[in-house]
C-alpha cells in the first residue's frame, strides 16, 4: 500500500509542490509551523531516516538546504529550521521552515487549519525565490 506521501507525489492527492527532481520532491506542509513550511520527501518509500541510503539522505539534506536559504530570504527569518521527526507519516521527510527562535520548533503550535489562499501565496513566493536562486529546472509551475 502506498504511503500518503507517495499518493501526493503521484498526484492522487493534491500538494503545493515547490521542487521536483528524479529523486526528491518538496511541497508545503498542510500543518505549517510558519509561512513556507516545506516537507522534503524522497520519491522512494523509506520509513526511517536511518534506513535511507546515504546518498539519498545527502540529497534530501542538500535540497532542504537550498529551500532553507530561500525561505530565510523571502520570508525574512533569521534562520531555517530543519528536523526529521518521522512519527506522523511512515515515509521519510525533512521539515524545513523559517525560524526566529527555539519556540518556532514547537510542533504543538502548528496551524491545523491554515488559510488555503495563504498557503498558495507562500508556495508562489517560495517557487519564485527558488527560480531566482538558480533552481528553475527543479521548480514546477503552480
Amino acid at each position: 500500500m502506498s504511503t500518503l506521501f507517495t499518493r501526493i507525489i503521484e498526484g492522487e492527492i493534491p500538494g503545493r509542490f515547490v521542487w521536483k527532481d528524479d529523486d526528491v520532491v518538496a511541497f508545503l506542509s498542510i500543518g505549517p509551523l510558519a509561512d513556507g513550511h516545506t516537507l522534503v520527501v524522497p520519491r522512494q518509500e523509506v520509513d526511517k531516516w536511518t534506513d535511507a541510503p546515504a546518498d539519498l539522505l545527502a540529497k534530501l539534506t542538500a535540497v532542504a538546504q537550498e529551500i532553507g536559504k530561500v525561505q530565510v530570504e523571502v520570508f525574512g527569518s533569521e534562520r531555517a529550521g530543519l528536523t526529521i521527526a518521522g512519527f506522523e507519516i511512515d515515509h521519510l521527510h525533512v521539515h524545513v521552515w523559517p525560524v526566529n527562535s527555539l519556540q518556532d520548533f514547537d510542533f504543538s503550535r502548528a496551524d491545523t487549519n491554515p488559510d488555503q489562499d495563504r498557503l498558495a501565496a507562500n508556495a508562489d513566493k517560495l517557487r519564485a525565490g527558488l527560480r531566482a536562486a538558480g533552481h528553475a529546472e527543479f521548480v514546477p509551475e503552480a
